[in-house]
Parts: C-alpha cells; structure tokens; sequence
C-alpha cells in the first residue's frame, strides 16, 4: 500500500531515502531547514556527491513525487533522518533530533507512524523523540506508532545497499515494527529484522564501534610495523587468509559520521564499563598527530629548510566529498601546529572550506617538499610522478592509505613512505 512519506533531513542519508521511496510510488515530502539546500533540490541541483544519485533525484522531481520545503506537512509517515553529531565534549548532540521529533509534532495524526533512521545512543526514542510527540495527545503505541530503523549505507554505494542490505526494525511495540517493515519492503529486498526501538539503537552503534575497535588494532600495528621492518599491508592481507579472522587497515585516522562518533555514545553510556571501547577511540584519534609527527620526521632527513607540504585529500574516505570528522583536518592542524606550511587539495571538494584549502592541483604542489595522501582517490593513485616531481621543491611522498604504485614513484625519483610499512 503507498504512503505519503514526510521526511526529515535531507542531507546524505535522508535524500537518498526520499528519492527511493518516491520512485518506488509513495507520494514524498522533503524538509530541510536549510534554504539553500531545498532550492537546489527544487532545482534539480545537488548538494552532495553520491553515485546515481543526480538521476534518482530527476525521476522523483520530473514524477512529481517528491516535493520539498523548509516545513513539514501531514502525512502518513514520518521519518527523522537528521545528523546526531558528538559535542566538544565527545557526548552526544541529540537537539537535532529533538528539535525534528518537535517539528513534525504538529502535522501527526492518529494512525501515524514516526521512524527514527539517524543513528543514535541507546535510548533516545524513549527518552527524546516520544516525549515530543506525546503533546499530541494521541496515545503512543496505538494511535501512533513509533519505530527506530537505522540506515546501512556507505558513502558511494548509497542506492545498492539501501536495496540489498538487511535492516534492523526497532518499533516500541510489534504493530510499530510491522507497520515499518511493511514499508521499507517497497524497495529493501535485504532480509528485514525485527526487534525492539532500544535494541535496534545498539545494534547500529555496535556495528560502527566494532569496526573502530578493529581498526585501532590495525594501527597499532602499522605503528609497531615501523619498528620491525615490516609492511603491514602486507602482513594483514597474509593473516586475513585464516577463515576466522578479518583485520581492517590502518590509516592516518577514523573520519565519516558513524565510525568516528558512534563509539562515544557507548563511552558516554557508562566509561567505565568501556573501556576498550574508549581505548580504541583514542587511538584512533591519535593517528593524526602520529601522521603529522610521522612528516616532520621524514622531512628532517631531507633536511629541508621551511619545508612545504602537500596534501592530497580532505573527504574522510576515497571518492567521495564528505568531510565529516575527516581526520585530514585534525593532520593538517597537527602539521601547521608543528611549524610546517600546508596546502591541501581535494578533487571532490569544490569549494574552499577550510583557509589551506586550494581549488587547483598545481598550486599544491608547487615548491613543496613532501606530498602526502591522506585520501585514497582514484585520480590521485593516477597522478603521473615525473610532472608531479617537476612542481616540486624537493620529493618526498608520504602515502597513508597504501593507495599508490611505490615502485612507480621512486623510479621517479621520489623517497616514498607508506603508513606501516618499514620493510626495504
């Protein structure tokens, strides 16, 4: 049965969402309190980097079954999908939610369902999005139900794993999860989990910290790789051969807006009880320090006067333009704070948005001692080593992602270092 579909936050997670329920024929509205943002949707425009998505959106817009605006309006469902960030203090942001949860509160009738997909600490249903609707005075559980039904995506692979991966249908009561299950298998041919809201808010937090605990293991070992004459590149790829064991890289942190946030919710639950989970986040956080210490090490042995550093790569992941939490920032600072000059280039990125940032490659490049890549592009793995070597001052190449041809480079002429690996 088609719904009307109001939904919440149309940023990475939530547009993806919105387009895919309206070409799979319910009649979608967007909201974004950002302005800007929903006249570029209006328009056809995009406002984030996704594959396929340009075309879904023109479909869903050209159908006339995606409107979008600033407000919300009734509807059937109601879906919440806006960003649940970390504050200064590594606790969680929840007035994002709460003010999304408040917002639809006046459009909701009985026979609504609400569903949370923003991932968030154990317990905020209960404790953020219910208490904003029950001014509504409908009875929660009956006249409305409520669910949480966290997303399951990466940046790149929105669309494919938004239809092929299961999810996890965490509704208050049954008649919750079955009413959100009912919907989601419009276009989810994945397998569809039921459970309840507080279980299923763990479990997507669970996801993302085990893999941040399991790529502090990997640093750690790139960092003992260095003392042993080892590439750990290598020696991972040589261990995960075992049936039984499945070791992430290494790399010069932990960025994207799971993965480097999600295990905080789980400290600030109770820090003593997480301990390895608190570990693992500070050793994660600390690879960009180790990275910038890591440069200005290898430039001492240039003996390179007021060197210049390039780097490559500002999205915390390959191939996308998404910055949240990218570690490169918190690099580029532990550089400048160690007296290195920076300017840092990233393709995907189109506009300056930080002071080091520039637009053209070249520029980058130009007089600097060491490039360093902190992104594993596809365009950077192609760079041509000679023309870049002829922009610069002196070369050396420091690669954090084990993304480039080393033998390549140093027929070129460049001193090349890879994150972990001491070996030759």
């Amino acid at each position: 049965m088609k719904k009307s579909i109001c939904i919440v936050g149309l940023g990475y997670i939530g547009l993806p969402t919105a387009v895919m329920f309206a070409n799979h024929g319910h009649q979608v509205h967007g909201v974004d309190v950002n302005e800007p943002v929903v006249k570029k949707i209006s328009n056809k425009e995009l406002h984030i980097e996704e594959n396929g998505l340009q075309a879904y959106l023109d479909e869903a817009i050209d159908s006339g079954m995606l409107t979008v605006s600033t407000t919300p309006q009734k509807a059937d469902v109601f879906i919440l999908a806006v960003p649940s960030p970390i504050k200064s203090d590594k606790t969680a942001n929840l007035e994002y939610i709460r003010s999304a949860a408040k917002s639809i509160a006046p459009f909701v009738e009985k026979g609504n369902l609400v569903i949370l997909e923003s991932t968030v600490p154990p317990k905020t249903v209960q404790d953020i999005v219910i208490p904003e609707l029950v001014p509504t005075g409908l009875e929660i559980g009956t006249d409305l139900l409520v669910s949480h039904s966290p997303e399951r995506v990466i940046p790149g692979k929105v669309f494919e794993e938004l239809v092929t991966n299961d999810r996890i249908i965490g509704g208050i009561n049954e008649e919750s999860s079955r009413a959100t299950s009912e919907l989601y298998r419009s276009f989810v041919k994945g397998q569809l989990h039921e459970t309840d809201d507080t279980t299923a808010e763990l479990v997507k937090v669970m996801e993302n910290t085990y893999r941040d605990v399991n790529i502090a293991f990997a640093n750690e070992l790139a960092k003992l790789a260095e003392t042993i004459d080892v590439d750990i590149w290598e020696a991972i790829r040589l261990a995960n051969f075992h049936p039984r064991v499945n070791i992430h890289q290494p790399g010069p942190g932990v960025g994207g807006h799971c993965i480097a946030v999600d295990p905080w919710f789980l400290v600030e639950l109770n820090p003593e009880l997480a301990k390895l989970i608190h570990l693992s986040r500070k050793t994660n956080d600390g690879m960009p320090e180790y990275t910038a210490q890591l440069t200005v090490d290898l430039l001492s042995a240039l003996n390179a006067e007021h060197p210049k550093v390039a780097v490559l790569g500002l999205a915390f992941k390959g191939n996308i333009d998404d910055m949240r939490e990218s570690p490169s920032l918190d690099v580029i600072q532990q550089m400048t704070e160690k007296g290195l000059t920076v300017s840092a280039y990233d393709p995907h990125i189109k506009t300056n948005n930080i002071d080091l940032q520039t637009q053209n490659l070249d520029e980058a490049l130009k007089d600097a001692s060491a490039v360093v890549i902190l992104t594993s592009h596809n365009s950077f793995k192609q760079l041509d080593p000679a023309k870049v070597g002829d922009l610069m001052k002196d070369k050396l190449l420091i690669d954090a992602k084990n993304c480039i041809d080393r033998t390549k480079w140093e027929q070129a002429g460049f001193r090349t270092h890879v994150l972990g690996n001491s070996k030759n």
